[in-house]
């Protein structure tokens, strides 16, 4: 069945309405509902309005605090490492980021360390507010499982995304956001969704073997990026955002969609101040030489143009802002059911919709 089509800022509006309905306060509200429609208008539903309703029934439960409270437990200065007890994962990271800027405007580089934390949706969200400072972040966080170990066939390893950002002058800023599994599990999550396969290679059912279901995926393995590589990244980047931040780790970490356990997970960002490095001016010219060297590299066949990372997403940006966000009727059925919950008016639709 065709999409439904909504208009972004409406959709922002909704969230927003519905988390405050459940006692978040506002800003922290509109910041989580922001996240989410910008991953829809970057063309990642799998990030998008699907995990409402999960993020809501976890707010209802409390395993997800509906009041951000951070404490700070070490602070050196240009390290700070904070206890989110619990709170929203899109707030702390925020405040993740406003901490790292500002630490590395003063010592030129800062490491900032969540635990106790929730999932905080797409990592580019928050690395891109570091390049639109004029800095280069790196951010990194665990999550539940979803991999098996390589050669294993239960699941032990999380994804564990990670993400990278830089202003890059006239181009704007690029940026890389990824998980170490041939796909993010919220893509799996869609598929089944919308009642549609997974490709080849992006999951393997509960005995470990290949699978294209995504029923069989959801209850499954997801496969890591480079085979035995992507386990060893996902691994080590544990070690960095749970293990070293005082946070939870392998198999204690939960997921957004287990509506009544406690998150545990962990992120860890660095942030440099470019300036601190070299004068901005130079460093931006020199990301757009690379950036346009790259982009003129003569296209195999099959291939229209290069890209550079971040470029699909603003180019889906620009075209969303003006043609609406397509949700499937799965997702929409259950934002109505939201809706009607919190006592909210849905977002509005740029063509009829029926359910």
């Amino acid at each position: 069945m065709p999409a439904i089509t909504v208009e972004a800022s409406s959709l922002t509006r909704f969230s927003s309405a519905v988390l405050t309905s459940t006692g978040v306060p506002e800003p922290d509200a509109h910041l989580l509902a922001d996240s989410l429609t910008t991953a829809e208008l970057w063309g990642h539903s799998s990030h998008g309005m699907l995990r409402l309703p999960w993020y809501v029934a976890r707010l209802r439960s409390g395993a997800m605090k509906k009041v951000t409270a951070p404490t700070t437990v070490t602070d050196t200065g240009p390290l700070v490492v904070l206890d989110g007890h619990d709170g929203i994962g899109q707030v702390l990271t925020n405040r993740a980021v406003e901490a790292g800027i500002e630490r590395a405007r003063t010592h030129g580089i800062a490491g900032v360390a969540v635990r106790n934390s929730n999932h905080f949706g797409t990592a580019a969200y928050f690395t891109l507010k570091a390049a639109d400072a004029g800095c280069l972040a790196l951010l990194s966080t665990n999550a539940s499982p979803a991999m098996a170990p390589w050669g294993g066939r239960r699941k032990s390893v999380g994804n564990n995304p990670w993400s990278i950002a830089a202003p890059a002058g006239s181009y704007g800023s690029v940026v890389m956001d990824l998980a170490n599994t041939a796909v993010a599990r919220g893509k799996i999550y869609l598929a089944a969704e919308r009642g549609e396969p997974v490709p080849e290679g992006w999951a393997a059912d509960e005995q470990g073997v290949p699978t294209t279901d995504a029923d069989k995926a959801v209850d499954g393995l997801i496969l890591p990026i480079a085979g035995h590589k992507g386990y060893a990244m996902s691994f080590m980047f544990d070690v960095l955002a749970g293990v070293l931040t005082g946070s939870s780790f392998g198999t204690d970490v939960a997921g957004p969609y287990d509506p009544d356990r406690r998150s545990g997970c962990g992120h860890f960002l660095m942030v440099v101040d470019i300036a601190a490095m070299q004068p901005i001016e130079d460093f931006t010219a020199r990301m757009e030489t690379l950036v346009s060297r790259t982009k003129s590299v003569p296209t195999a066949p099959g291939f229209p143009e290069i890209f550079v990372p971040g470029e699909i997403e603003e180019r889906n940006r620009s075209r969303a802002v003006v043609e609406g966000i397509p949700l499937p009727r799965k997702t929409w059925k259950d934002l109505s059911t939201l809706a009607a919950e919190a006592d909210v008016p849905m977002p509005a639709v740029t063509e009829p919709a029926t359910v």
